[in-house]
This record gives C-alpha cells, structure tokens and sequence, in this order.
C-alpha cells in the first residue's frame, strides 16, 4: 500500500510539473508573439479589414488566442479598434487605402453604422476602398456599400432579405414544468414579461416591434439607395424575390455589386490601385494597425471615455456586465478629478436593474454638476440604459439604435406545480404575515401582490422623474412616449429622447466643445486588463465563455439572474433577436 501512495503521488507531481511548464511554454510562446515590434510599412500598404464574425463594444486581447484553450470557434472584434484603426489608415500617409474582405457579419445595426461613418470619413482623404466577399452578410454588405467597387465571388450568395425581430416565449414550457412567472409591471409596451406570460407578440408590442423593424430597414435601404445610386423599390424588389437564391449574376444586374471575380484575382485590382505590381503589395492586418496606432499625446486636460456596456448588474463577469456599484465609484472618482473637462458615457446596455440604474444616474448627476457630460448611444440604450443616458446634457444616437422602453417590472416564479409534480413539499414557521414573501414554492397573495404593484408604480415615476428633469420636459409628456415602448434613434430624436444622430466621433467632439478645450488627452474607462491577467484567468476557468445564442446556458443564467437579482427590473425584451 504504501508503494501504491508513492506511486500514485509522484504521478500527481509529474501531471502538476508537466501542467506547469506547459502553461509556461504557453506564456513565453504568446508574450514572444505579442512582443513582436511595430510593423514597418512600404509605400504601397493597405489596410485589409476583415469584416467578419461578432462585434462586440470594445476588444478582449484574449480573443485571439481563446481557441488554443478550448475556447468557441466564433471570432469577435472589438469596435473600438475597428473606429480606431480606420482613422489611423486615414492620417498615415503610407496606407494607400482599405480592403474590406468581407463575410457573415454579427452586429448591432447602430455598430454597423459607426462603422460605416467612419469608412466615409476615410474616403474624404481621397483614398480608395475596395470590398470583395464570398458570400455577404446584409450587416457587412451594409457597410461594404460605401467601397468605391464592390466584388463577389461568382458562386457567392448576397444576403439583403430585410429584417427579420423575433422573440422567444416560454410560457407553455413553463406551464409543462409547473412554474407561473407571476408578473408586476407598468407600461403597456413593456413586453420584456410577455415570453413568460403570452404564447405570442401582444397587440401592443407587436406594432412598435413592426414599427422599429421598419425604421432598421429604412436605414438601411437608405444608406445602400445613397451609396449605390440604386433606388429602394429596386432593393425591396431584391428583397422580396428572393433573389437571394438566384444566380450572383442578378446581384451585378441590380447594381448592387460591380463584377463577380474569383478571390484570388483581387489582387490584381488593388496593385492597380497603387499602381504596382501585386508581388510588392503589403497588406497590414487589424491587428498589425492596432501596433503602429500612436498613443494619445500626455495633456493634463482630459476628455474621458466611459464604457457602460451590457446587462446592468445582469451578471458576475463585470467585462460583460454593467456593475452598478464599480461605475458609480469611477464615475464618482471622474466627477472629482479636476483633469479631466468633460465625459463622454457611451451606453450600449439593455438595462437590468433598476435600482442598480438609480445608482448610476446619481453618480453621473455629480459628474454633470461640475463638467459637460455627453451620452454616446451603442446598439442598445434601453429601458435601464436609458435611465442612465436621460441626465446627460446632450444624448447623441445612431437613426438604427434601440432606445426608450421607459418601464419598469417584477416578476416573481411560484414553482409550486413543479414541486407538486416531483414531489416535493414545504413546511415552517415564521414570525411575520410577510417573512416568507418572495418564496418560490407559493403563490403571492393578493396583499403581496398589491403591495408589490404599488412598489412598481413608485419606480416607474421616478424613472419619468428622471427623465422628465433630464430632458427637460413634463412627466406628461414623458408618459405620452414611455409605457415602455420602445424607439429606434430616429424615433427619439422626433419624440425628444434624444438630442443628435450620430456616432461616437460626434459625441466626442460635442464634448471637446462644450468643454471649450483646444488640446486633450483622451482617457477610456474601465481600463483594461493586460494580456497575462486575461490569460491566467481564462487558464483558470474564471472567465470560460459560451457564447452561442444556440447554447441552452444562456436562457438559464437569464432566468437564475431573474430569481436571485433585484425585484424591479428596467430591462428592454431579452430574447429579442434581431436578424
């Protein structure tokens, strides 16, 4: 026995040591890799954009290298190093132009137009942009419109089928299982509760939800119509057709693509770009911009960019979620700092919490009472996100951001049917009519209920409260466009929700404006963790990422944050899935 526990032992050491040199071999590999000096561009460069996989806010530095640890095949980029490389290619003198090689594209309709923005801005320095494609995606196709010559392969498929926005509902699962979601709420649009309580779209929602689906297609027929010289009957007709399915050359028949080529022969046309030959081409990658981007310049004077992006205490991964309690300190820590002048808060959130979101607005109404404060609305600025974008002295948003949804909600599970079903039962004592409120093995009461109402009632007017004095308009008018309801940005901009369309460089320089500042720095927050922090921790399991809208684990964190987090929820419909 006491051979077998030696035995047993040194394997156990042998496995750690091997584990270990091997996370180190891992280490010294990707810091070689990640060590590599500046890349040294030639005078005929261009920036290849690869437009392809999952945009998301801002960039992960581990995103890179997830799939050496078991990590999912999708790959995600960040859209501030898209905004950011694209106004490097334009100032850098040896970066002839863009090639946008584009594929299936996942991304909000108001990234897509942050993007876009900034192609057009870059074909202001009078340099080209060329897009080739496979196959695209109507998101990337959106964006490669503005090329000067758009190319697809001759087999290759052209997505432009208009909008398609869904929603899940779980009410006859639920009903199967046993469990009632009991529901509190106020606003006739709020439809965040309607999954657990229709088997499909009510009236109400069903006509804003029409409403902003046609609002997403305007934008983008209008923004394909203007690039393309192609009119909108001409789009819906493709559209309609099905023309999806059809041979590629009717792609070239609507005017929606230049040629049909093979990817091989790409090159050939952009060495006639730059007038050379396609040997001595060099195509400098995302990545490989992202090393010759030049660091802001020290200035004491500081403009200060703060990242508000996903669910409002929705979750434990603060670099996925918004944590109330870590923003409002930052944001406090801000309103103190006499360095920096003026506060750009870019919302791409949802909502979640709603007393989380109260939180935050205090703290951003200390940041306003001593400088300029500037919301920059992402894809999402909804319900909780936005009750901490209505304070702002002016609120700038894309024509296809989802906005509004001015409403508040609880919802409460009573699993007695699922118990009575699996048999299970509960018994106690307790000292007050209401100490056991809030268990899920009981219905509410109809005191409980009532009391619970009224609790709801209060949140929502202090939501129009908060809006009302941050737009400055009567809680009347507030209500006239709240009961939840939501709006894309070119519907709040004519309802008042909202102050500008835009994009986050417009934001930014409102800010500079306001502030009156003629030289900046500009300083992001949360800043973000290094490389090595990132790794050891996806090492560690501590932030392992199912990311696939198809993985069942995403509805069961929703419902287990449902249970376990605050009552009142400000939260746009989650399983909303634009398409």
């Amino acid at each position: 026995m006491r051979n077998f526990l030696k035995m047993m032992l040194a394997v156990i050491c042998g496995f750690a040591l091997v584990s270990m040199i091997g996370i180190f071999v891992v280490l010294g590999l990707l810091g070689a890799s990640m060590s590599k000096p500046a890349v040294s561009l030639g005078d005929n460069s261009i920036f290849k954009l690869e437009l392809s996989g999952v945009v998301q806010e801002r960039s992960n530095d581990i995103s890179d290298y997830v799939g050496m640890f078991g990590g999912d095949e999708l790959s995600y980029i960040g859209l501030d190093d898209i905004l950011s490389t694209i106004q490097a290619a334009t100032t850098n003198d040896d970066i002839k132009g863009i090639y946008l090689k584009c594929g299936i594209l996942s991304a909000a309709p108001a990234s897509v137009s942050e993007i876009r923005d900034a192609l057009l801005r870059f074909k202001t320095s009078g340099k080209f942009i060329v897009a080739y494609a496979d196959n695209y995606s109507q998101s990337a196709y959106q964006i490669a419109s503005v090329a000067d010559k758009i190319y697809m392969n001759p087999e290759g498929i052209l997505q432009v089928t208009g909008y398609s926005l869904q929603t899940v509902f779980f009410k006859d699962l639920l009903e199967k299982i046993g469990v009632e979601m009991q529901v509190v709420k106020v606003g006739t649009y709020k439809s965040a509760v309607e999954p657990y309580v229709l088997d499909k779209m009510s009236d109400a929602n069903r006509e804003q939800t029409q409403q902003m689906a046609n609002s997403l297609w305007n934008k983008f027929l209008t923004d394909v119509s203007l690039s393309r010289n192609v009119e909108v009957s001409k789009l819906n007709e493709f559209a309609d057709n099905g023309l999806v399915f059809d041979q590629a050359i009717q792609t070239v028949n609507y005017k929606l693509v230049d040629s049909l080529i093979y990817e091989c022969d790409i090159k050939d046309i952009l060495a006639k770009r730059v007038e050379s030959d396609k040997k001595d081409l060099f195509f400098c990658s995302l990545k490989e911009m992202k090393s010759i981007l030049k660091p802001s310049k020290y200035n004491e004077n500081k403009i200060a960019l703060v990242y508000a992006s996903g669910e409002i205490d929705g979750g434990n991964k603060d670099e996925e979620n918004i944590n109330s309690k870590k923003l409002s300190k930052q944001l406090l820590d801000i309103a103190d700092d006499d360095d920096v002048k003026a506060v750009v808060l870019r919302v791409n959130s949802p909502g979640g919490s709603a007393f989380g979101s109260e939180q935050i607005w205090y703290a951003l109404s200390k940041v306003k009472a001593k400088k300029p404060l500037i919301v920059s609305m992402g894809g999402y600025a909804a319900s909780g996100g936005y009750y901490i974008s209505c304070i702002a002295d002016t609120i700038v948003a894309q024509p296809n951001t989802i906005t509004g949804s001015i409403g508040i909600f609880g919802l409460i599970p009573n699993a007695k049917g699922l118990a009575d079903k699996i048999g299970l039962s509960f018994d106690g004592v307790k000292t007050n009519a209401m100490s056991d409120f809030g268990e899920i093995n009981r219905p509410m009461s109809e005191k409980e209920f009532s009391l619970m109402q009224a609790h709801v009632c209060r949140g929502y007017e202090l939501f129009v409260k908060r809006c009302a004095e941050g737009r400055s308009m009567s809680t009347d008018a507030i209500k006239a466009i709240a009961e939840g309801r939501v709006w894309t940005g070119e519907q709040a901009l004519n309802n008042g929700l909202i102050d500008v369309l835009g994009n986050l460089d417009d934001a930014l320089t409102i800010a500079v404006e306001k502030s009156g500042l003629e030289s900046y720095e500009l300083v992001s927050y949360p800043e973000k963790k290094d490389f090595l922090t990132q790794l050891m921790e996806e090492l560690s399991g501590v932030q392992t990422k199912i990311r696939s809208v198809a993985n069942p684990s995403m509805y069961i964190q929703h419902f287990k944050g449902l249970i376990n987090g605050n009552a009142l929820q400000a939260r746009m419909p989650y399983f909303l899935i634009i398409k």
